[in-house]
């Protein structure tokens, strides 16, 4: 019985070893279901991303801070991976401001980028309250905007999302943004 268990041990350690597919102390964070909308004001979620790898930040339209530069940064990446010829993945910008942030001003924020908006989707249509969760829950970031403000508090990573909807690294999204790394963690997961 013994001859047995061993090679059943050692199956279970290589499938274990496979989560993550080869990316360094990976976060394997399953991410909640969701339904948005996006900027075209259609209903966008976990099941249209559904066997696709996608990389996802917070970010709102007014932001004075961080956000441009983040939304440069994602289209950046995006750019680096289409000159490598891959074009597959997609981006989900999560609206940290959602009451502000309607179909039309997005879509206006969107227009100041050279991104490709066929397979970045932009979501708002929740609650102040629902993101605030969905980000903590899901994604383990805060989002929080302070009483008579209009600015809002989040974090500044991207993450990188497997085909089953599982976060498996995130990365600085505001300054060295390390796009090799990106890059080669989709190329390993893709």
């Amino acid at each position: 019985m013994q001859r047995f268990s061993l090679p059943f041990v050692l199956l279970f350690i290589l499938l274990l070893s496979g989560c993550g597919q080869g990316i360094k102390d990976p976060i394997n964070k399953e991410i909640n279901e969701f339904t948005f909308k996006n900027q075209n004001g259609k209903d966008f979620g976990l099941e249209n991303l559904k066997g696709d790898v996608w990389v996802a930040d917070f970010i709102f339209t007014s932001c004075e801070t961080v956000c441009p530069p983040m939304t440069a940064n994602m289209t950046k990446l995006n750019q680096q991976l289409k000159e490598k010829g891959i074009e597959d993945i997609k981006f989900v910008s999560f609206s940290v401001d959602p009451e502000v942030d309607t179909p039309e001003k997005i879509k206006e924020f969107m227009s100041r980028y050279e991104l490709n908006s066929a397979n970045w989707n932009f979501l708002t249509g929740y609650s102040k309250e629902a993101i605030d969760q969905f980000a903590e829950k899901s994604f383990q970031t805060i989002v929080a905007k302070p009483n008579n403000e209009d600015q809002v508090i989040h974090g500044t990573l991207f993450f990188l999302v497997d085909r089953n909807g599982t976060i498996v690294k995130d990365y600085s999204a505001v300054s060295n943004v390390p796009y090799d790394q990106i890059i080669k963690d989709i190329k390993s997961i893709r």
